[in-house]
């Protein structure tokens, strides 16, 4: 029984942290419409790239919504299997949240930060 349970615990904390990364990935990319990757190296590839990523944004703003909600559901269902959930998942998934919803909420000011701290 004990065995069952470690399995289970080591399982489901590698999901939950495989999902929020994965969150954290596709916003990322999401924001990637409005600040080009390394502009000065790429210039012509993340133009490029910049112009496939603003339309793909709300498929991967969904896929990020959709991950988080994967990993607060992965959470959950290792609580009803009286599992702990590892200190490790907690944070990475709290911090995809807030980085996720940061995004989300406030894309242009993110871009501008970012373009202020690159010029420098």
């Amino acid at each position: 029984m004990d065995m069952e349970r470690t399995t289970a615990k080591g399982s489901g904390s590698g999901r939950t942290v495989l999902a929020s990364l994965a969150a954290l990935g596709s916003v990322v990319l999401a924001s990637t419409c409005c600040l080009p990757m390394f502009p000065f190296i790429f210039a012509a590839g993340a133009a490029g790239s910049s112009a496939f990523f603003a339309k793909a944004r709300p498929f991967l703003l969904a896929a990020s919504l959709l991950s988080i909600g994967f990993a607060f559901y992965q959470r959950w269902r290792a609580k009803q299997c009286q599992c702990k959930p590892s200190l490790l998942s907690t944070i990475v998934l709290w911090f995809s949240v807030v980085v996720v919803l940061t995004f989300f909420l406030f894309p242009q000011v993110i871009a501008n930060l970012i373009a202020n701290v690159l010029a420098r």
